[in-house]
């Protein structure tokens, strides 16, 4: 008896040094992916040793499991099809693996609400760091002459995008899309008055860096998500998010004229977009099956150009997640993920619904309706092309249906 006790500690104290790595992990994913990278490796190793010194330990399996490995040997035989059979396989195990990781290592480590609630402060003092770094570029400068992220010749009053630690200002107002729509929930369900002031203020800093960032579809579908969400949740969302709006698009013409343009064909980049679409939707039709291969958009696309014909640019992804994953894995593939990404935002949904008063309860309805942002930026652009946004949406997958387990347990 005392000797299983000493296992059971011994176990434990493993487990606390994965959840580490878990912690690690959650705050440098939006600060410094290779600093996160080598916090899921130490994890993986770490629960690898853990496993080899108790292999009878209960392996924690997920309603999503089986689609996941769906995914994953669905995607990994789009190799076989590649134009570059050696760069896709290296793409694919790399990349998968990382994502696929840092999902079990989640579901396998994390134990109990009180952890739950731990990676929560993490997750929001890491947002708010990568606010404040969006603060200082915009204020120290970054010329809009010195990158390429927008129309000069269409805005010449835009001057300065911030992307802070992210590759660019899309990607970084999709983050930020994230982040503010898991503060809504926490507001909406806030009840004392300091609460609600250090929430709003947080909602309102984020929401200044989005608009920092110009990003035209990030923003509008952002607004769309609090008109809904505050039509039928919380009226007092939808009078701050109408009130908001206003006041930013007042203060900033730049703004109001960008935004103006999304449905319109006068910026060459949402011309473009419409090209790559169609061009994406024809690798669709041809290889159904197994698409064109894991990561070989770029490489591919330039056999299906009509539109920009110049061999001197290349064209990373299809800018729209429902048709990027189709044209690289193939429908069976891209069908077994998007089957894992709204399980998961309807079992968050549910999980809040069923639990409203609780914390984690409230945070995995706020990961649910992140998810939906993730969902309305993927029409218009490819928003988990990134690695580390990659990353964070497995990890935001992994709280939910951990949550979800967690809540069940508590029956």
């Amino acid at each position: 008896m005392e000797l299983a006790n000493e296992n059971i500690q011994a176990d434990e104290k493993r487990r606390r040094l994965c959840l580490m790595a878990v912690y690690a992990e959650a705050f440098f994913i939006a600060l410094s992916p290779w600093v996160a990278a080598a916090a899921l490796i130490a994890g993986v190793l770490l629960w690898i040793y853990r496993t080899v010194k108790n292999p009878d330990r209960r392996f924690v399996r997920t309603k999503v499991d089986k689609f996941i490995l769906a995914f994953f040997i669905l995607s990994g035989l789009s190799v076989t099809g590649a134009m570059d059979p050696y760069f896709s396989f290296y793409n694919w195990y790399n990349l998968v693996g990382a994502y696929l990781l840092t999902y079990e290592l989640v579901i396998q480590t994390v134990k109990n609400r009180e952890e739950v609630i731990r990676l929560i402060y993490i997750l929001g003092i890491s947002a708010g760091l990568v606010i404040l770094y969006g603060y200082y570029q915009f204020v120290f400068g970054i010329n809009i002459s010195d990158v390429a992220w927008v129309d000069a010749n269409i805005y010449p009053e835009l001057r300065k995008r911030v992307f802070s630690t992210w590759v660019n200002p899309n990607i970084l107002a999709g983050y930020l899309n994230e982040v503010i729509c898991v503060l809504v929930v926490f507001l909406s369900g806030a009840k004392t008055r300091k609460n609600k002031i250090l929430l709003g203020s947080f909602i309102a800093a984020a929401a200044l860096c989005l608009a920092m960032t110009y990003a035209r579809g990030a923003i509008f579908s952002l607004g769309l998500i609090l008109i809904v969400y505050g039509t039928l949740k919380d009226r007092r969302i939808l009078y701050l998010a109408l009130v908001g709006g206003a006041v930013a698009l007042i203060l900033s013409p730049s703004l109001l004229e960008r935004l103006t343009t999304i449905f319109t064909k006068i910026d060459t980049s949402s011309e473009m977009r419409l090209a790559i679409w169609e061009a994406t939707v024809w690798m669709i039709i041809e290889q159904p099956f197994l698409g064109i291969g894991w990561g070989m958009y770029w490489m591919v696309y330039r056999y299906y150009d009509f539109y920009i014909n110049d061999p001197n640019v290349t064209i990373y992804h299809a800018h729209n997640m429902f048709l990027n994953f189709p044209a690289e894995i193939g429908i069976a593939g891209a069908a077994a993920f998007f089957y894992v990404f709204f399980k998961a935002m309807g079992t968050g949904f549910k999980e809040g619904k069923e639990r409203n008063q609780e914390i984690v309860s409230n945070f995995s309805n706020g990961l649910a309706l992140a998810l939906v942002s993730v969902a309305l930026g993927g029409l218009t652009d490819d928003v988990v092309f990134n690695i580390p946004t990659s990353m964070l949406l497995w990890f935001t997958i992994a709280l939910i249906m951990k949550n979800n387990e967690l809540g069940a347990l508590q029956k």
